[in-house]
């Protein structure tokens, strides 16, 4: 109701403006004539005047009304230079105001709801530099002040700073205008006044601020690097701490442009992923779902039975695996590319200058242009009383571990309900331990709909996993050689009994020990870093799990690019990182993988979507292959096959994935996928026939019963 009467109020407004002709009243023509008139009546009643002429300009704008500039050479002919200015200063910025909360309250929900996807990226940008935008807007009267009014009403810019950037800004418009004002006799058109010469200035005032933003980044800089004392030279480009994922990628960047580069690495090449996480976890999971399979032998035809395995063995398998993998990032391979790699520890003593323990004992120091530390992460052990004293393993020390066991641990506790704990929750009942996995919270993979996380919990209760879900973990207990974890749900507490308990309750970043602290570089949970992943020092980068948002591998590649880019041509030209379109998938049986937007997240943010589902149960090849399970949900823009995100649930889901990730990192739409050929039969066809089913839900009801009159009249 308000929003109406708002808008009924300026309609009738601006009718009665055009309708009684009022605009007769704001030509240069009628000013010139007006002006004696105008002027008697200021030398009698000037406050009146004053006011009069404030309020009318402060409607004028606030209407987005014609006249603008009439208004204002009017203030410079009855006022003079300084009172004009004065009135038209307060009135101009205020009018935009009130145009600016009109816009904003009548209009900006519905804009955000409808294009809150699209308008993401504006809106990060008023929100980090909004106030220089309206600056140079404001500089350079070619833009029209009243879709500038309206246009940011629709963004989060604050009304405070909209109202002093109008201020500042458009002062030297109006100075400039109402002086042209005090010479009113001798203009014969507006034109006299937008002269080429007098435009081309007001656009070297917008082109002002981006030279003070450059000035003021240098000076900025110049402030965070004063303390320390700048090498002449460099003995390297570019020094990367840390050999995972994005150190390895950082290097090899660094390497093939040329640059010299060092890779420092305390302990193993290929960091987590290759030696605690993603290889020897598949190759685990591998081992574990053939033993699954054995048990199933009846679902294919064959004789089921238990299946018989050293345990021993496949620990064995799984270090063969790693081995296997090793020499892609071995410190000779990374040689043989032109990376300097050193073994040791290092620590940053000032922003161009490493020191470096090496494992031999010695020390060397090394000054370069720029770093990036990619220390990675460390699984998060909880402070849980006793757990020291009943002993735990973590993602990272199984491996070790468990490797001279002859059988999976008889009674396993896994803490933790994440895709890693889903993920060895499952494998260890599949190779033989009595599974309980213990989660805090409502569900497990809370991350994903509800829908995933439930079909999740029953496969793996299927497996044998007890899943306790609302359950805290409150203390270990240890009598005599008996373990024990008490966890309490609803107000009652339970002891467990078990032989072995592992942690996969969340990574946190390597911080420590690295010079971090001392050199005042802001840390969190993660290193703080900016859009272009540089840390208080802008030639000091952070990228991987240790500058988050995100613990993936390919993450971490992925940020390792902008990383060694911005690193090394960064004075030149710098590159935002893009988090836009992220991949990511629970290597469970089913798979569960996703990218993009999931319902919950959706509706969290308030983007209205739509969905579209297509059940594993009607593929071909699902169902040859015994895996008919799953399925591929697409939430796509309402009305439009535009993806905004996918989960797909079941057999190969983190392959199959990669076909919407490339759909949506360059924006094709269903129908392209709906028109890609597919091989028969293949379970990608699932991708497929997902687009199918936006194709008919979306299909044009009216032209096909036309079609069908049309084909009725064909047939006689």
């Amino acid at each position: 109701m308000k929003r109406a009467l708002i808008i009924a109020l300026v309609v009738a407004l601006i009718g009665a403006f055009f309708a009684f002709d009022l605009d007769r009243y704001l030509t240069l023509e009628a000013l010139k004539q007006g002006q004696h008139d105008f002027a008697a009546l200021n030398a009698q009643s000037p406050w009146q005047v004053a006011g009069v002429f404030f309020v009318l300009y402060v409607v004028a704008t606030a209407l987005s009304l014609p006249g603008a500039v009439i208004l204002t050479l009017a203030a410079g002919a009855l006022f003079g230079l300084l009172e004009g200015t004065v009135l038209v200063s307060f009135a101009s910025s205020i009018g935009a105001t009130l145009a600016f909360l009109a816009s904003r309250f009548v209009l900006r929900d519905a804009v955000q709801s409808r294009f809150g996807d699209k308008l993401k990226a504006i809106n990060d940008g008023i929100a980090r530099d909004g106030a220089l935008y309206l600056f140079t807007l404001r500089l350079v009267p070619i833009f029209p002040f009243f879709l500038i009014n309206l246009l940011l009403g629709l963004t989060p810019m604050k009304t405070r700073t909209f109202y002093w950037v109008s201020q500042v800004g458009m002062l030297a418009g109006t100075l400039v205008f109402v002086n042209a004002g005090t010479q009113l006799a001798a203009l014969q058109s507006l034109s006299d006044i937008l002269s080429p010469g007098l435009l081309l200035s007001f656009v070297l005032l917008g082109v002002f601020p981006m030279i003070a933003k450059k000035i003021t980044t240098w000076l900025q800089r110049r402030r965070v690097y004063a303390k320390w004392n700048r090498p002449e030279k460099f003995d390297r480009n570019l020094i990367v701490i840390g050999g995972g994922a994005a150190g390895l990628v950082s290097a090899y960047i660094a390497a093939a442009v040329k640059a010299k580069v060092t890779l420092i690495e305390t302990h193993k090449m290929g960091g987590d992923c290759l030696n605690y996480g993603c290889v020897p976890s598949k190759a685990l999971i591998k081992s574990a779902k053939l033993a699954n399979l054995i048990r199933h032998g009846e679902h294919y035809g064959l004789n089921a039975g238990a299946p018989e395995f050293s345990f021993r063995k496949v620990m064995a398998r799984v270090h063969q695996v790693i081995s296997e993998v090793a020499p892609h990032d071995s410190a000779e391979r990374y040689t043989s590319l032109g990376v300097e790699v050193l073994n040791g520890y290092a620590r940053i003593t000032d922003p161009w200058t490493v020191e470096i323990k090496l494992n031999d004992g010695t020390t060397q120091k090394l000054t370069t242009r720029s770093i990036v530390i990619a220390t990675g992460a460390r699984p998060f052990v909880p402070p849980l009383p006793g757990l020291d004293e009943v002993g735990y393993v973590t993602s990272d020390t199984l491996w070790s571990t468990f490797a001279e066991l002859d059988a999976a641990p008889k009674r396993l506790v896994v803490l933790g309900g994440g895709p890693i704990g889903c993920e060895l929750a499952q494998s260890f009942a599949r190779l033989g331990s009595t599974v309980m996995q213990i989660e805090m919270g409502a569900r497990i993979l809370v991350r994903e709909d509800e829908e995933i996380s439930e079909l999740a919990r029953a496969s793996l209760t299927a497996d044998g996993v007890e899943v306790l879900t609302d359950h805290k973990a409150v203390r270990c207990e240890k009598d005599g050689e008996h373990k024990y974890i008490v966890v309490e749900h609803d107000g009652q507490a339970r002891r467990i009994e078990f032989d072995a308990l592992i942690a996969a309750v969340g990574r946190s970043a390597r911080l420590k020990g690295f010079g971090l602290e001392e050199l005042g570089i802001p840390v969190q949970r993660t290193v703080t870093t900016n859009d272009y992943l540089e840390t208080l020092y802008p030639n000091i980068f952070a990228a991987g799990d240790v500058a988050g948002p995100y613990q993936f591998t390919h993450t971490a590649a992925h940020q390792a690019w902008y990383a060694a880019v911005n690193a090394l041509f960064g004075d030149f030209k710098r590159f935002k990182v893009d988090y836009s379109v992220i991949p990511w998938a629970t290597f469970i049986e089913p798979e569960v993988a996703r990218v993009g937007l999931n319902e919950q997240e959706a509706r969290e943010r308030g983007i209205p979507y739509e969905v579209v589902k297509f059940n594993n149960e009607e593929l071909d090849r699902a169902i040859a292959d015994g895996t008919a399970h799953g399925f591929v949900k697409v939430l796509t823009v309402p009305g439009k096959d535009k993806i905004l995100g996918v989960t797909i649930v079941g057999e190969h889901g983190g392959d199959l994935l990669a076909e919407f990730v490339l759909a949506m990192k360059h924006g094709l739409g269903l129908n392209k996928i709906l028109g890609t050929i597919h091989t028969y039969p293949t379970l990608a066809e699932a991708n497929k026939y997902a687009a199918g089913e936006w194709k008919r839900a979306h299909a044009p009801q009216r032209v096909l019963a036309w079609l069908a009159h049309f084909h009725t009249w064909r047939r006689g």
